[in-house]
């Protein structure tokens, strides 16, 4: 189970998600926006995209969080900076085909979200140590709806 965000966390949240509404993408963060699996309305929330070999791909450095279970419940997203927003089918990479995406998403990323990952879990990790964590930072590629 995914912990509560710190208020540091959330400011910045609020921060991206306000910046990314009105057009300014942070470093390329965009909105993500995903159907409540149990109210069926809309949430959103700042994301990472990251583009590995031509393709689009989220991963939640958070683990298992709200977006996540929601993500995997109804997997029709948006994601949105400003005005400009797209329609995605979302679906989740397990195991060793998650490995080159992580690793690429710790390079990219890791001074904004490597606290949320395992000690000495780093883009140059070995695939073993990658592949161990894959499960409890889930990765997705996103297909154009």
């Amino acid at each position: 189970m995914a912990t509560r965000l710190d208020l540091p966390t959330r400011v910045m949240n609020a921060l991206v998600k306000g910046l990314s509404r009105m057009g300014i993408s942070a470093f390329g963060a965009k909105e993500l926006v995903v159907t409540g699996r149990t109210s069926g309305q809309p949430h959103s929330t700042p994301v990472n995209p990251l583009e590995v070999d031509g393709r689009c791909y989220l991963v939640a450095p958070r683990g298992q969080t709200q977006w996540v279970r929601n993500v995997r419940h109804h997997p029709g997203v948006v994601l949105r900076s400003g005005r400009t927003q797209a329609s995605y089918t979302v679906h989740e990479v397990h195991g060793a085909d998650a490995v080159p995406v992580m690793r690429h998403y710790l390079k990219r990323w890791a001074w904004e979200v490597g606290k949320f990952f395992p000690e000495g879990v780093t883009a140059t990790s070995t695939d073993a140590e990658i592949e161990a964590i894959v499960a409890a930072h889930p990765v997705f590629r996103l297909e154009k709806a």
